[in-house]
């Protein structure tokens, strides 16, 4: 039975308590009115009455989610946890301070209907996978009561990609990088896909490269000519006149492709890549897709091709801040409006925290006026 005390202008409930025989009373206070303490001791005792154990503090939703993964992390491959993080981040920037014990199965299903509006089908249901989990446990814990996940339905208004547009995030990216320099000594092709993550070049460029496009002083790769892989003709004229142009490259790079210059044998063509078994003279395209494939796989990430490694290398640049301008150039091409028309996507997100740093400025200039 719960008793009521006045302390000062509030009200406090005291509720009896046994747990293993011991005396733990629940009290609570800060009540406007006896009423309302009433009501809230009202409802600690039914719970008490049915066996639950009543949860007294809440849990800011971002915060038990963050602890929980870290308890995962060790269980979890690396990528899948880097995965989790990244789900923490959406929850914080989505939906703030929200407790656990305050978000409902209507206020989630509006929450994934905002989120599908700039996402594919996929990364929704990516999304509440780890969200449910972690929302199961909570309720074995009885922090919450109800699953507000179940039967949730994902509404996007993006297009699933395909592997050929798809690419990496940050994080992925740094992983199968990782993964390729461990398998150089394979296959020329893991040079190959080395270098089109460090550069974001065209296979036809790449595969189209001279030992004497690479200037190692410099740091620069000139781009000047193809190679027809398709028809098997040798060197061909680049995509566009801005296709023309020097790439610089990082000093890690340039080292291991100087370092491949070293023992590596020449040919007539001066190809870095020339393959004399094939009859295209070089390796194929569905070949070092099935070795980016592969290598994905062994990492546990969404396959992509060789040309999703060019939208990931221009992706990546642009989130990080770099130019618009300045990526078009490096990526060759034809104009600025190319790269806002494919990269859209990337863009909308950009300003949304454009406008967010905005705001924080102007706030800040607000606050120092005296």
């Amino acid at each position: 039975m719960a008793t009521f005390q006045q302390r000062g202008k509030t009200w406090q409930y005291t509720i009896s308590s046994y747990t293993e025989g011991k005396y733990t009373p629940i009290r609570k206070g800060g009540f406007r009115t006896k009423g309302e303490a009433k009501k809230a001791a009202d409802i600690i005792e039914g719970e008490l009455a049915q066996g639950v154990s009543p949860v007294l503090n809440k849990d800011v939703f971002a915060d038990y989610f963050e602890v929980w993964v870290k308890d995962l992390k060790s269980a979890k491959a690396e990528v899948t946890y880097n995965r989790y993080l990244n789900t923490h981040k959406t929850i914080v920037e989505e939906l703030g301070g929200i407790t656990l014990q305050d978000m409902t199965k209507r206020k989630y299903q509006r929450f994934l209907n905002e989120y599908g509006e700039t996402r594919a089908y996929a990364t929704i249901r990516k999304l509440n996978t780890h969200i449910r989990a972690c929302v199961k446990d909570a309720v074995d814990e009885g922090r919450i009561r109800v699953d507000f996940t179940r039967g949730v339905e994902f509404n996007s208004k993006v297009e699933s990609k395909t592997s050929e547009e798809r690419h990496l995030n940050y994080e992925e990216s740094v992983l199968l990088i990782a993964e390729l320099k461990k398998r150089l000594d394979k296959s020329l092709g893991y040079y190959i896909l080395l270098l089109a993550a460090a550069t974001g070049m065209r296979f036809a460029e790449l595969i189209g490269l001279k030992r004497s496009d690479f200037d190692f002083k410099k740091g620069v790769i000139h781009v000047r000519q193809a190679w027809d892989y398709k028809k098997g003709t040798g060197f061909a004229p680049l995509k566009n006149t801005q296709s023309k142009r020097d790439i610089a490259v990082d000093k890690v790079t340039m080292d291991i492709f100087k370092n491949l210059f070293q023992k590596l044998p020449s040919n007539l063509h001066g190809a870095v890549f020339f393959n004399p078994q094939s009859s295209k003279g070089t390796l194929s395209n569905e070949a070092i897709n099935k070795l980016l494939r592969n290598t994905l796989k062994s990492l546990k990430i969404d396959p992509i091709t060789i040309h999703g490694l060019r939208h990931t290398h221009i992706s990546v640049l642009l989130y990080k801040g770099v130019s618009v301008q300045f990526v078009s150039e490096r990526a060759g091409h034809k104009d600025v409006e190319t790269t806002l028309k494919y990269y859209s996507h990337v863009l909308k997100e950009m300003r949304k925290e454009e406008e967010e740093k905005s705001v924080r400025i102007i706030t800040e200039m607000q606050s120092n006026v005296v």
